[in-house]
């Protein structure tokens, strides 16, 4: 079998378009049987090295996303004439195939469902000509040896040889690649806030220009690419189950995790095509992505605490909370509509919340305080004022995402908000400081006895809502096309809404005085008007990261900084199908204090 290293890109004018390609995409079934296989022995702890673990993935059931079938058909209401970008990403074989009209998933053949699948990503290159975004793939369409060759980071000495021709090629490992589907554009022009065009059109999403104008872009010490975080390096991995024992590479691994935030509709997928479904994902797959979900969400931000050394509970206090972005674009990302992070504060004594903000229920996102901090980005359109409505938004009402660090001015990147300042750099702040004012509580010392073991502790969570309860209400009131959105109001309502995500945790204790004696009882503390408020219920991915300050004794909890990529450490757990042999390891949290 023929391999060669790639020299130069073969000459291509424009995106592959349905009818262009005379080899067709492979089915992703068709490279299981090599590429689903167990890790190297030194590394049989770790996560899957299998890029068959792609399987779990969003990546891999983009197609078969309940919540996209269900703005597809409200977005063909809008404009019927240009949905054929979303299945162009979602499902790059229909539309290869003609199937680009398609507004639900009974539109789709079997395959289609495959998703982003592993020949998209590996016959795909770099033109030279075509710009990101837009799933504008450039797919290689040349046979050698009686097939397309798989691109991929490395070269073959032989023997033994792949039993496909293979082609290195760094483009395929590049962030690059990835801004081929990451950057969306509609064909709005955009307005400003007066509804003055701005000779642009509307940047529907940016993620992959967000990193691009950043810091990690950059050459240096800061550099970090799109797979370095959801594509985590590995060592001494081969490139397929034949070359298990010989021809291990030492660098250029990859895990195919491909993992964001998006937990509840993974679970939801696991439910409808794993085991309990229709059988079409083994839950196994499922669950090592949901795994390494939990690993990578709680490591996107990093939160500090500056309260006092000590709280009068009947005066009240102050305190800052500074959210600082440990990713390389905005937090959070990607499609806006019905997305919102929050910060979520909470300090008990003892089981009693004294004070909060940011409290919510489930699915509904934040409850509404006046000190409630939120980061997401609103779109409308000018004219009407709708929001939801994605071909139709031409304005961004507002984009309180915290920008990565370092990056530089563009309209196409910017915040709409005056909340991050230029630094002296010339880049905007990658962090937020945050305020906070608690008015006295009254509060029974629950130990009278001991005047000095009070202690109040104080947690600080940022938290991430993929689908609000308006946004999949919106989905199904909206919808007169089919049935898709009642569908997804189901299965959410069903499950009790959507539990938000953690992004970053914090918490200290401090002393606390001025605590009010019990009833019949006696206390060193005074007493106050005030009163208590109630916080919110249970979170998933409950590990996370971030510093405190305050408190006499230094007791900061859930210390350490926080980042994207390495500074996680792998949970040790690998799959196990019954047709591979894998070993299953046991499951490693950080523990919450």
């Amino acid at each position: 079998m023929t391999t060669f290293a790639l020299t130069a890109a073969r000459a291509h004018a424009a995106p592959t378009e349905p009818g262009d390609l005379a080899h067709p995409l492979d089915a992703a079934t068709s490279c299981q049987g090599c590429h689903a296989f167990g890790n190297p022995a030194p590394h049989a702890m770790d996560p899957p090295y299998a890029p068959f673990a792609w399987q779990g993935s969003l990546m891999a059931n983009a197609a078969r996303d309940p919540v996209f079938w269900a703005g597809v058909a409200i977005a063909s209401q809008d404009d019927p004439t240009h949905t054929d970008t979303c299945i162009r990403c979602h499902s790059p074989r229909a539309f290869l195939e003609g199937r680009g009209d398609a507004i639900s998933p009974e539109d789709l053949t079997y395959a289609d469902f495959d998703g982003v699948t592993c020949d998209v990503c590996h016959r795909q290159m770099d033109d030279g000509q075509t710009p990101p975004g837009n799933a504008a793939y450039v797919l290689d369409d040349t046979e050698v040896d009686g097939a397309v060759p798989k691109r991929g980071p490395w070269s073959y000495a032989g023997p033994p040889m792949p039993e496909h021709p293979t082609l290195q090629d760094a483009f395929v490992g590049s962030s690059r690649m990835c801004g081929t589907c990451h950057d969306v554009t509609t064909l709005r022009e955009r307005v400003d806030d007066d509804g003055v065009p701005m000779g642009m059109a509307f940047n529907e999403q940016r993620t992959y220009s967000e990193w691009a104008n950043s810091a990690y872009a950059q050459p240096g010490p800061d550099f970090r690419s799109c797979q370095d975080c959801h594509m985590p390096a590995v060592a001494d991995v081969s490139g397929c189950a034949d070359f298990a024992a010989m021809q291990l590479h030492a660098t250029g691994g990859r895990r195919h995790d491909l993992v964001g935030a998006n937990r509840f509709v993974l679970e939801l997928l696991r439910d409808l095509y794993g085991d309990a479904g229709t059988g079409d994902v083994q839950s196994i797959w499922f669950d090592r992505t949901l795994e390494r979900l939990d690993e990578l969400a709680p490591t996107s931000a990093t939160i500090d605490i500056d309260a006092p050394a000590s709280i009068d509970a009947a005066a009240g206090f102050s305190m800052t909370v500074t959210v600082t972005n440990e990713t390389a674009h905005k937090l959070p990302t990607g499609y806006s509509e019905g997305r919102i992070a929050w910060l979520e504060v909470v300090a008990r004594y003892g089981e009693e919340i004294v004070w909060s903000s940011g409290d919510h229920a489930p699915g509904e996102g934040p409850l509404g305080d006046p000190q409630l901090r939120t980061y997401r980005a609103v779109a409308e359109n000018f004219a009407t004022k709708q929001s939801f409505h994605l071909l139709e938004n031409d304005h961004w009402v507002e984009d309180t995402r915290i920008p990565p660090k370092g990056l530089v001015p563009d309209p196409e990147t910017d915040p709409v908000t005056d909340r991050y300042p230029l630094l002296p750099e010339g880049s905007y702040a990658h962090y937020d400081v945050v305020p906070y004012d608690f008015e006295g509580a009254e509060v029974v010392d629950a130990t009278p006895s001991d005047p000095d073991d009070d202690l109040l502790e104080i947690e600080v969570r940022l938290l991430y809502l993929v689908n609000t309860n308006a946004y999949v209400d919106f989905l199904a009131a909206e919808n007169v096309t089919n049935d898709a959105g009642e569908r997804v109001k189901t299965l959410f309502d069903d499950r009790g809404g959507a539990p938000p995500v953690v992004l970053g945790r914090a918490s200290l204790q401090i002393p606390l005085t001025g605590l009010v004696p019990p009833a019949g009882g006696s206390s060193t503390g005074g007493a106050s008007d005030g009163g208590t408020t109630g916080a919110s219920g249970d979170t998933t991915a409950s590990s996370g990261t971030g510093t405190g300050t305050g408190g006499t004794d230094g007791m900061a909890m859930e210390t350490g900084r926080g980042c994207g990529c390495d500074a996680r450490a792998p949970a040790p757990s690998a799959p196990m199908l019954a047709s591979v042999a894998v070993l299953l390891a046991g499951r490693r949290r950080r523990r919450r204090r």
